[in-house]
């Protein structure tokens, strides 16, 4: 391979390491959008076939219960062994019998037609009542016998001749009205189902798949061909290309749901995903192409200048590479060699710029220790200022100007005083107490707080204005953007080896994502953050009771926009004992 030039070895990483792999994983790729689609196909068929079960199911459910009242009716029993002396007795009885207790069923929208036999001869044929020797030869009633169940459902084609007008499909749910035992009089419930009602309701929910329910090789239902109702059913030839078949058993008989192949095929379903194909192939061949010629270009053209430079030392003269470019080996060589070239100058500069450093240090230096006399005296200068102020505005009878100025003198002294990071609880308390006082000079009725700190509670040791921080950030973003009176409620108790403390607002609170960002921020925030985390006291404050306790303790944050936000500090109580 040394003896290969870099664009011969460039092609044979090109075609070994860039074709040859792509063209087995875009195989791979292709077999799993292949994989995929069958296996989406398959979950649909699946769903569409369940839909088709469980409509059926509630269907014939809805009927069946119907069908019940009409099992347990004693009246229903009574008017049916009754012996008639004449048709017209039997009339006025089932005149009668329907204004008392109709043969309606109530909710039965798929029910198209109701009908009782009974072993009868006194009975009349008409309406919702026939002699039970009027079935003997029909379909339906042969059909319930072969089957030997007390309840089951037959489907039969019924011709103009059958006591009907017209010639059409039925489902019939037929059922033994056997409950009172003692009956000689044996009586069959037939409730027949909207078959058309039925079918269009497959319709809906095929989305346009191929569906045949089927009973054996009888079919039931179709929502494509096949599916005339006023035709004598069809049959299965075996031709059907069958995608996907779901059985189950429904009142004794035995059901198939079959969804026949689209006409679409997966690899027809695979052109939604031409795009993705085609810019496999465009990023597999030419960006590969493009891709080697720029590296080839880079390679050749950068060496070139290299080696031409070393001629030139070779020549007794010593010169740098002027476009010493890219973070690459050859790019560190030509910036080596420039240093090598520039040697004595770049000690020299280094020398220099040390010496430089080291006079800007020390006047930085000089300019902190100045910076901290001042820091000494203008506390001093302020805190003597605010109190001639609040002298003044007393004699002048100004109490209310007076108090604020008292409460900003606490705030100031308390946030200059830095002799220990760690202040008793109740202490930080009487801090958060007067800031607030002051937030309700500008607030007025806006603003209520209510403070809890037991007295067992007291004695434990916080960071400086941390419960102060969250306390001030609940009054700024919480009350500011709420014209309603807000409550600030502070709390702090000792539950188990915990201490819990609480800032609840009702103020305009924060949308989820900042309460999520908010909490991360809390949970995981390092020094580093304070340089970039908007919420800077937030963060201080976080780092602060982390390092106090060792990194046990919790936050939480829970907010909802126009209710208000709650915040949750837990501690484990060991870590803020008195300190000496």
């Amino acid at each position: 391979m040394n003896d290969f030039n870099i664009k011969k070895k460039l092609f044979i990483i090109y075609v070994f390491c860039v074709i040859i792999p792509l063209v087995l994983t875009d195989s791979i790729i292709l077999y799993i959008l292949f994989d995929a689609e069958k296996k989406e196909q398959r979950y649909e068929f699946e769903n569409l076939a369940n839909a088709v079960k469980y409509n059926l199911e509630y269907t014939f459910e809805e009927v069946v219960k119907e069908m019940n009242d009409v099992y347990v009716n004693s009246e229903i029993n009574s008017f049916l062994n009754e012996e008639y002396k004449n048709g017209y007795a039997f009339f006025a009885a089932s005149v009668e019998f329907s204004r008392k207790a109709p043969l309606n069923m109530p909710g039965g929208y798929n029910i198209s037609n109701v009908v009782i036999y009974a072993d009868n001869d006194t009975i009349v044929n008409g309406g919702h009542f026939y002699r039970l020797s009027e079935a003997e030869n029909a379909e339906w009633y042969r059909r319930y016998l072969e089957s030997g169940k007390g309840l089951t459902f037959v489907s039969y084609y019924v011709g103009k001749s059958d006591m009907s007008a017209l010639s059409m499909r039925r489902l019939s749910l037929v059922r033994r009205l056997d409950y009172f035992k003692k009956d000689s009089c044996e009586k069959i419930l037939r409730v027949d189902l909207d078959y058309n009602r039925m079918l269009r309701e497959l319709v809906q929910i095929s989305y346009g798949n191929r569906v045949y329910v089927c009973q054996g090789d009888r079919i039931l239902f179709s929502n494509g061909e096949h599916s005339g109702s006023r035709e004598d059913f069809h049959t299965l030839t075996g031709e059907e290309s069958v995608a996907y078949k779901s059985s189950f058993e429904m009142y004794g008989q035995e059901i198939d749901v079959l969804i026949l192949k689209s006409q679409s095929s997966v690899f027809q379903n695979l052109e939604k995903h031409v795009r993705l194909i085609i810019f496999l192939v465009v990023a597999n061949l030419l960006l590969p192409v493009i891709m080697v010629s720029m590296v080839n270009r880079s390679f050749t053209r950068r060496l070139w200048e290299l080696s031409a430079a070393f001629e030139q030392i070779q020549e007794g003269t010593l010169q740098g590479i002027e476009n010493a470019r890219g973070k690459d080996e050859i790019g560190t060589l030509m910036r080596n060699y420039n240093r090598m070239a520039k040697k004595m100058n770049d000690l020299i500069l280094h020398v220099y710029k040390n010496r430089l450093e080291k006079q800007e240090i020390e006047l930085a230096r000089q300019n902190a220790e100045l910076l901290a006399l001042h820091s000494q005296i203008n506390p001093h200068f302020l805190f003597n200022v605010l109190e001639s102020i609040r002298m003044r505005s007393l004699i002048q009878g100004e109490e209310v100007t007076a108090g604020m100025i008292e409460k900003l003198a606490i705030l100031e002294r308390q946030n200059i005083n830095w002799a220990s990071d760690h202040v008793r609880m109740a202490e930080e308390m009487s801090f958060v107490e007067a800031y607030l006082e002051l937030q309700q000079y500008r607030f007025g009725n806006r603003l209520r707080y209510e403070i809890d700190l037991p007295a067992d509670c007291a004695d434990y040791y916080i960071p400086k204005l941390t419960l102060t921080t969250f306390v001030e950030n609940a009054c700024v973003h919480g009350m500011e953007k709420k014209t309603s009176t807000c409550w600030i409620y502070v709390r702090v108790y000792l539950k188990g080896p915990l201490l819990y403390i609480e800032i609840e607002d009702t103020g305009s609170g924060m949308e989820e994502a900042a309460v999520e960002k908010m909490n991360e921020s809390m949970r995981n925030c390092t020094i580093d953050d304070i340089k970039e985390n908007e919420h800077i006291g937030i963060i201080n404050a976080c780092l602060r009771l982390k390092r106090i306790s060792g990194g046990n303790v919790q936050f939480s944050l829970e907010s909802e926009e126009g209710v208000g936000t709650f915040m949750t500090i837990r501690v484990e109580s060991d870590y803020l004992q008195m300190k000496e």
